[in-house]
């Protein structure tokens, strides 16, 4: 499968939560994943989009395409 192009968000999460990264997807609801640096946190998230996007296929789900613009709070 060709490289996912939505919108990723990633912070670092508390240690008393384990440490290392949290990435989410805001236009997937529920789509996330974590890794001990950064990039490994995006890497692993872009196996959850494969799987977010299977399985909305599967149910019927309506799959949002990538938005164009991410907002940085």
């Amino acid at each position: 499968m060709d490289r996912l192009e939505y919108p990723v968000v990633v912070e670092p999460l508390a240690v008393d939560d384990g440490g290392g990264f949290a990435a989410s997807v805001p236009d997937l609801p529920g789509c996330m994943s974590d890794g001990e640096t950064p990039e490994e946190a995006i890497s692993n998230v872009q196996d959850a989009i494969r799987s977010w996007i299977e399985t909305a296929r599967e149910t019927g789900r309506t799959i949002p395409a990538p938005s164009r613009h991410l907002a940085i709070a």
